[in-house]
């Protein structure tokens, strides 16, 4: 009895923390942008100096979006980095400039990426700052068409009534269907700017512009790099031919292999790597085998946990939002832009519609 007796007394002398997450609320607001990539930041800005009281929803710890954070800007600073060391290994000698041991530090080339972004992220961080933008950074959710609620990323929950809502979420990576992606061996778009080390061979699913890109950059860094497509060409829907040709030339110069008209049946994790087993368009089945396996087959509209279903905004069959010549959805104080309509997911096109 005495040492249960010392037992309590014990856990009542205790001071268990209670964690509180903070609730808070904007009122009157003109306009709520949710999300801060290419289209929403350049709306959020033009907005606030036209006079709108304005707010900027945005999930990630960043501005910028996927082109700022883990898209445009960083595959670029890797392809412009990666040319420049293929250029000193393999193309100097023939120009007469003799170097020795050209080698890649790879921590030090994804230092550049970073820092290449994060000079841009903050530069929107400073423009939102300097005309007068509220930024709250969380999931935003749109219960009524005059109010969103955002899951802040500290636990607590900010509640924005407004006249106005502008959805610019962007876009995310299409899965493929039975491939789990871990962003280490079985990566995606993102999981590829940000590699450990150069792998001896990497496995393209998906020839379009994103897999091209980063393949390429890889093959330049040592990689052997095989890239299947479903398609007859490179470069995805839509591209002209003959750029895709002379394209597709190009990289196999730089020592890229295609597989074209061949549809992968599946992938799995083995001993020796990532089997993934393709079939072509005469029937025959083959395997090819690498150390990391990049799943580009494309991008759809990021519109999950939205609430778009509660308030009735249409959405067609490829989860776009349709919307009229002043991109305006069905429900007239709400818009929409970028990714999430119809057109070409391309960073430039929202920009030039805001």
């Amino acid at each position: 009895m005495q040492c249960v007796r010392s037992a309590l007394l014990s856990s009542r002398a205790r001071v268990f923390p209670i964690r509180s997450f903070s609730s808070s609320t904007i009122s009157d607001s003109d306009l709520v942008v949710i999300g801060s990539g290419p289209g929403g930041y350049v709306a959020a800005i033009k907005a606030a100096q036209l006079g709108l009281k304005t707010v900027c929803v945005e999930k990630e710890p960043t501005f910028g979006g996927t082109c700022l954070n883990v898209g445009c800007i960083p595959s670029k600073a890797l392809l412009n980095n990666s040319h420049y060391y293929h250029t000193a290994k393999h193309d100097f000698a023939n120009r007469g400039i003799k170097v020795e041991n050209v080698e890649v530090d790879l921590p030090t080339m994804m230092k550049a990426k970073e820092n290449s972004v994060s000079a841009l992220t903050g530069g929107i961080a400073g423009l939102f700052k300097k005309n007068g933008i509220t930024s709250v950074h969380g999931h935003g959710t749109i219960v009524t068409p005059n109010q969103v609620i955002v899951k802040n990323t500290d636990g607590g929950r900010t509640t924005i009534n407004t006249k106005n809502i502008l959805i610019a979420t962007g876009s995310e990576v299409t899965q493929f269907p039975g491939i789990e992606v871990d962003e280490e061996t079985i990566v995606s778009s993102t999981g590829a700017l940000s590699l450990k080390e150069v792998p001896k061979t990497l496995t393209l699913i998906g020839a379009g512009v994103i897999g091209v890109e980063l393949g390429s950059v890889w093959q330049r860094l040592g990689a052997k790099v095989t890239a299947i497509e479903f398609l007859g060409n490179v470069g995805g829907l839509g591209i002209d031919l003959e750029i895709a040709k002379s394209f597709q030339r190009s990289l196999q110069k730089q020592g890229m292999k295609f597989k074209l008209n061949t549809k992968v049946l599946s992938a799995e994790r083995t001993p020796d790597g990532i089997k993934v087993i393709a079939e072509n368009k005469k029937g025959k089945k083959e395997e090819v085998v690498s150390d990391v396996l990049l799943v580009c087959i494309g991008r759809r509209p990021y519109i999950d946990g939205l609430g778009l279903d509660n308030i009735g905004v249409t959405v067609d069959s490829k989860g776009r939002i349709p919307v009229n010549e002043r991109f305006q959805s069905n429900i007239k104080n709400i818009y929409a832009i970028g990714d999430v309509i119809d057109g070409p997911m391309l960073r430039t096109r929202p920009r030039t519609k805001v």
